[in-house]
């Protein structure tokens, strides 16, 4: 089963590989950030933004729109980047990350910046905020649906797991969770600080509806999208496999880049090395 065409797939391709390329871009003019999980991150945030959601940059409050909670505050980079590339702002205002002021802060700031849903940095609030939002949908009988992106790590969090209960129990069908399963968090792996294993089974004894993917392979997320949208009693939960810093082979997989960010010297190399495979790729379509 699949939802795209050869050339809707390489176009989302290319939208990741911009956004990975802008997220180094912006998190080397930063100084600071967290670069992993916004690398990793990058194709199913190209699929949200560019084929998923029902949405408009153009007008960011529109009822009945779909709502994206980054509940993984942290990886804001990788969400700024594909905002900029869907037009809710100017792609220049990416280097402004972080920066006294700016509309960019470190964690995303709902007043701050058109397109956002929820204040997040806390981990393990994203799904609580969701499953409210899923509850006024259907009690508003708004057609809109909510997504929440969460991190494994944060599935140590006991709020989580209120939430997950709270959407079992309500059957809320309108809302689907993405848990970035990178299996890397700020001080080691997950399976080192705290396993959160099984992931699937826990989540099915809560009551949902669990699909695996590979975070890569973005027709098999949107294939995952369209099966969760068909399921009429219950939540989804999408556990997709990713690897943090995906793209850049020097740093993939490597924990200690969860919170660090990349010198200058550092992006522009992987910026070219990124675009080229891009190219090459293009090249042959």
């Amino acid at each position: 089963m699949t939802y795209l065409t050869e050339a809707d797939l390489a176009r989302l391709q290319a939208y990741a590989c911009d956004i990975r390329c802008t997220v180094l871009s912006m998190l080397a003019e930063a100084g600071s950030g967290h670069t992993a999980g916004s690398l990793g991150m990058a194709d199913i945030f190209s699929a949200f933004y560019f084929h998923i959601l029902n949405h408009d940059p153009a007008d960011p409050e529109k009822e009945g729109r779909d709502r994206l909670i980054l509940s993984n505050g942290h990886i804001a980079p990788v969400r700024y980047a594909a905002m900029a590339h869907a037009g809710y702002f100017p792609l220049e205002e990416v280097l402004t990350l972080r920066r006294l002021g700016s509309r960019l802060q470190g964690h995303p700031e709902r007043t701050h910046l058109p397109g956002l849903e929820t204040t997040s940095g806390p981990l393990g609030d994203g799904l609580t905020q969701a499953a409210g939002m899923a509850l006024a949908y259907r009690m508003d009988d708004t057609p809109g649906r909510i997504y929440a992106v969460m991190s494994d790590g944060e599935q140590q969090c006991g709020i989580t797991w209120e939430a997950a209960m709270f959407a079992g129990a309500r059957g809320l069908s309108n809302l689907t969770a993405v848990i970035d399963r990178n299996h890397i968090q700020i001080s080691g792996t997950t399976e080192e600080v705290l396993d959160v294993d099984p992931l699937a089974e826990k989540y099915e004894a809560f009551n949902w509806n669990v699909l695996l993917v590979d975070g890569h392979t973005i027709d098999m997320f949107i294939d995952a999208i369209e099966t969760a949208k068909s399921v009429e009693d219950k939540p989804t939960v999408i556990i997709a496999t990713t690897i943090p810093g995906k793209g850049v082979p020097e740093i993939e997989g490597d924990y200690t880049w969860h919170g660090k960010a990349p010198t200058k010297e550092q992006a522009e190399r992987w910026i070219a090395a990124l675009e080229e495979a891009r190219d090459a790729v293009g090249a042959t379509l």
